[in-house]
């Protein structure tokens, strides 16, 4: 008879715990919510606009290249707790796997907010980037970039509608610094000698797009490609008959193939930071993106 009441308090306990891990697991211990974000520039937003009321957990760490990151169990454990993750749908296949199957109604897709550019993998060689064929790379955009902080301010607002009003103010706080990065680089790229860009992996399609350049990918989306001598041939004529005098490599990925394209048409190589990851400390978004200016007005030729 003991023995059957002490089985029936254990098993009341363990249901009592199972309840109160239930209504806690979307919040830390401290009250504030928990967001997981996919890589870096969707932490940095979320952190901008979560401000003292949200705790974010990045799936990707410090210093990795994201487009094939793995999640450990506890990573997938972090996206089951999770009030809101914000993804990008198509650039990470391990984590549209764990969204699609742990954090349905959760999950805040991030090209879903804005218009994505087409990618047909005409440089060959590695797998496409997302369904669909698009480029993922949105963030390089301020303008897109602003549009995904206020639909983000709005998402944070549902989750968590006793902190409404900080979201939605300190996402339009950063939209207004999105706004000056935007005017800065329309400024900066306006009456360049040069638009074109040579690139290690072509990440810059957006930021092409919206001043006026034409990027010119080593490989395609995706950094670890290998290019073929032919491509890298063809890359070195286009070079030397535009003049470039720049060939740009990324801080995640080795800096080999571009060092070796900018020897052969005598140009020298610099970076320009795709913004996946950050490797300088103290560095964020918007001193990454006026690094990237500079180096661009630079390598252009601009006023």
């Amino acid at each position: 008879m003991r023995a059957r009441f002490l089985v029936v308090v254990l098993l009341m306990l363990s249901v009592a715990a199972g309840c109160a891990g239930g209504s806690v697991a979307s919040g830390a211990a401290d009250g504030r919510i928990r967001v997981v974000t996919a890589f870096y520039p969707l932490q940095f937003l979320s952190r901008q606009i979560g401000g003292d009321t949200v705790t974010v957990t990045d799936l990707t760490k410090p210093g990795a290249e994201p487009h094939d990151v793995e999640l450990s169990p506890r990573q997938v454990g972090d996206i089951v707790d999770a009030r809101l993750v914000v993804y990008l749908k198509g650039f990470q296949p391990a984590i549209d796997t764990a969204v699609a199957q742990e954090a349905k109604g959760r999950a805040f897709d991030v090209g879903s907010v804005v218009h994505r550019l087409p990618y047909d993998g005409s440089t060959g060689g590695e797998r496409e980037a997302a369904a669909g064929n698009t480029d993922p790379h949105v963030w390089l955009d301020p303008v897109r970039y602003s549009t995904i902080a206020g639909v983000l301010g709005q998402r944070l607002a549902a989750a968590d509608p006793a902190h409404a009003s900080g979201y939605t103010a300190r996402a339009a706080a950063v939209q207004a610094r999105l706004a000056t990065l935007n005017t800065e680089y329309a400024q900066g790229l306006r009456g360049c000698v040069r638009h074109e860009i040579v690139t290690s992996h072509q990440a810059f399609g957006y930021l092409a797009e919206r001043y006026g350049l034409t990027e010119v990918g080593i490989t395609g989306i995706s950094p670890e490609a290998e290019p073929s001598p032919r491509r890298l041939a063809q890359i070195a004529d286009q070079a030397r008959a535009t003049g470039t005098t720049t060939i740009f490599f990324e801080t995640l990925v080795s800096p080999k193939i571009a060092e070796t394209l900018a020897r052969a048409v005598g140009a020298k190589a610099a970076v320009l930071d795709p913004l996946e990851g950050l490797t300088a400390r103290g560095a964020d978004y918007f001193s990454v993106m006026r690094d990237n200016l500079g180096a661009l007005t630079l390598a252009l030729g601009c006023a």
